[in-house]
Order: structure tokens, then sequence, then C-alpha cells
């Protein structure tokens, strides 16, 4: 059965926005200002060109395959079936690690301390069951925690912005190389979202147009937001943003704004939620696609007859989400993630490398740069995460090995 064409343009853009304007625009800032220093905004514009090549390849591809699945159908259609699986394979296993990041991350903002990992389960229960009751549900979710989200992040510039600090921000750090693009790769955790709108390409109206429109304009929208943020944390908290946990609520407070900090800190909640909530949708949405090429176990490729959504799917990751909350450290689980995700857009570049006539949308360039960009940020990752995604990407290999064998086998 086919999943049903029901997300307009806007939908498609608020699911995309949802995803990269997430817990990293709220959080992700210490770390990178800690490695990149004064470099910052060099560290975000590296982020924002390597996240552009991507979305082009994605855009490109996702016109001419609209169906469910990403790179792992593209690479599958254009490179062969073991680089689409390894795609596929990679996107899975790091979306759910960013799945708990999410959770963990919404809990941190939201729950009095003692309570964050219950709340962090429910959190991820209760999306998975707004996914099993249909996509429009999800998007119009999605739409609302955008606005949320973007209102609080209106209030961190009106008042970096609008005042002085009352403090002085401390000195930043003179930037090194290595530190600028360690800087770049955690940056570019956080814009990684507009891969979510290629993966329900079976779900969008008029997928050849609207999929790359909706690319597009979400990656610009979240490029400029992310530019604002940077400049304002850098001007009001300086290197002092690296020691705190809440680096967005620490300039609304630096600026005097204190009484508004806790509507920033419901905004990072509900920016998490959706970005939680996008991510599963994806992840869900791509473990279809591969259950009905046999590349992960048949029985995930139902689809609800009455919501039209993969829901044993979406169930699954749920449960393995929910596992990895409760016994994950937040670091690694980010670390892990981004290994997972720069090898997923690596192949995607290479996939619509190989696109040529009609289907080629933006010049071969764009991709070369793609490939390189994230070959040097996945280098970037702490080796603890890049053995760790190795060793698990292996995993995955052997299973299809031993599956191909045993079906020729039978």
């Amino acid at each position: 059965m086919q999943l049903a064409r029901r997300l307009t343009l806007t939908d498609a853009v608020a699911i995309g926005l949802g995803s990269m304007i997430g817990a990293g625009v709220f959080s992700v800032w210490g770390p990178a200002l800690d490695v990149a220093g004064s470099g910052l905004l060099a560290a975000l514009a590296i982020a924002a060109v390597v996240a552009f090549c991507n979305a082009t390849s994605s855009a490109q591809l996702a016109a001419v395959h609209p169906v469910s699945g990403g790179t792992y159908a593209y690479a599958r259609a254009e490179i062969g079936p073991w680089w689409g699986f390894i795609a596929g394979w990679c996107f899975v296993i790091g979306k759910i690690a960013s799945c708990a990041a999410m959770a963990l991350t919404f809990a941190a903002y939201a729950a009095p301390e003692g309570w964050q990992l219950p709340v962090a389960v429910f959190a991820v229960a209760a999306l998975v069951v707004v996914n099993c009751f249909g996509v429009t549900r999800t998007a119009l979710l999605t739409r609302i925690l955008v606005v949320a989200s973007l209102l609080g992040l209106a209030i961190v510039v009106a008042s970096g912005f609008s005042t002085a600090p009352q403090t002085s921000p401390a000195p930043l750090p003179d930037p090194t190389v290595y530190g600028v693009l360690q800087g770049a790769g955690l940056l570019f955790f956080a814009f990684a979202g507009y891969a979510r709108i290629a993966t329900m390409g079976e779900e969008v109206t008029d997928p050849t147009r609207n999929i790359p429109r909706a690319i597009v304009f979400a990656l610009t929208g979240a490029v400029v937001v992310y530019a604002l943020i940077a400049i304002v944390v850098m001007l009001t908290l300086g290197a002092d943003a690296a020691t705190t946990a809440a680096p967005l609520v620490g300039v609304v407070d630096a600026a005097g704004w204190s009484a508004l900090a806790p509507v920033v800190r419901v905004a990072a909640a509900a920016a998490s939620l959706g970005a939680l909530l996008a991510l599963l949708t994806g992840v869900g949405r791509t473990t279809l696609a591969m259950a009905r090429e046999s590349d992960l176990p048949r029985f995930l490729a139902a689809v609800h007859p009455r919501w039209q959504v993969p829901h044993r799917a979406e169930i699954v990751v749920g449960i393995i989400v929910i596992v990895i909350v409760l016994f994950a450290d937040l670091r690694n689980a980010i670390g892990f993630s981004s290994f997972g995700v720069l090898l997923y857009y690596l192949i995607a570049n290479a996939s619509a490398f190989r696109q040529s006539g009609a289907a080629r949308k933006y010049p071969r360039a764009l991709q070369v740069v793609g490939v390189l960009g994230c070959l040097v940020l996945v280098n970037t990752l702490p080796i603890l995460a890049s053995l760790i995604g190795t060793g698990v990407v292996l995993i995955g290999v052997i299973y299809r090995m031993l599956r191909l064998r045993l079906s020729s086998a039978a």
C-alpha cells in the first residue's frame, strides 16, 4: 500500500524547519565556541556551505525519485543496492541516536531535576502515538512547535541587539584551523534536518516541484536564524557561553531581560520536541523503505490501512529510542549521530554526481564540495564516536551479507 500525498509545500517547509531549528540552536553554541573561539562565524559558514551542497543534492535526487526513503532510495537507483543500504543504515542508526539526544534535551529544559528521564521517555512515547495517527497531524503539530521556537529565538535576538550587556563579554580565544572545522562539525549536526523533507517524498503533493523548493526554503531560513543567534551570543556572552548549559537563557539574563527567560526555556523545550517529532517521522519512513526491500525485517513494511502511516516501524523505532534514552550519554549520542549523518550525505552527494541529462539541476562542483566537506567534518568527530559508528556500520553490512547468502541458498 502506498502512502497518501497530503503534505503541501508549507507543511514540508515547516517539517524541515522543525528539524533544523531544534535543540541544536539552543545548546550548540557553548561547545562550538569552545573549539572555534572567535572563528565561530567561519565555522557556521563552513557548516552552511556543506549543508547547502547536501541540500541541493537531496533536492536534485528527490525530484527524480519522489518516494519515501531519502538517500536509501536514491543511492539504490543511482549507484546500486549496497550503497543504498549503507546510506539507509547510516541514516537510521544516526537519527535514532539524534532522537535520543532531542528527547534528553527536551527533558533538561522542561522537567525538574530527578524527573528528566521519565519525561524524556514519555515525550518519545507520546510523539510515536501522534505519528501513528497520521502525517497531517504531524505537520500541524510541527508548525505549532516551529512558531513557538521562533518566538523564543526572537526574544533572544531582540534582547541581544536592543540593549548593551550588563557585563563585558569574556574574550574569545583565537581560532585554529582544526577548531573551526570541529566547530563546523558540531554546527552541521543542527543543520541536518532538511533531509527529513526528502524522506517523506511519497507524502508530498507535487513532489517534483515542492520537494526541491521546500528543502532550499527551509535551509535558507535556518541559516538566517543561526547567523543572528551566533552574533548575539558572541556579543553578549563571548567565551562564557562555553560554560553554560543554556547559553540563550544566558543571553537574555546578560541583557537584563531575565523576566523573559522562562519564555526562552519553553521555546527551547518546544524546539527540542519539534525536532524529535520530525526525526521520528523521518526514521520511520526510511525504515519502511528499507523493509520494503528486505534490508530490514519485512514485518516493518506494514502501512496502517486507516491512517496510512508505517505504524510498526514507528513503534519499533520509538522503543529503541526509549532504550537509548534510559542508558546512553548525551554527548556520545550526538557524536555517534553526526558520524552516521555525514556518511549518509556523502553517499547522497555521490548519488547526485552520477545523475545526468534532464535530471541534473545543479553543477557537479557542488556535489564534489559536498563529498569533501563530509569527509573533512567526519574526521573532526571524537575518536570514540567514530569507532562506535564504524562498528555499527559493519554490523549492518554483515547482517545484509548473511541475509543475501541465506536468500540465495533457500
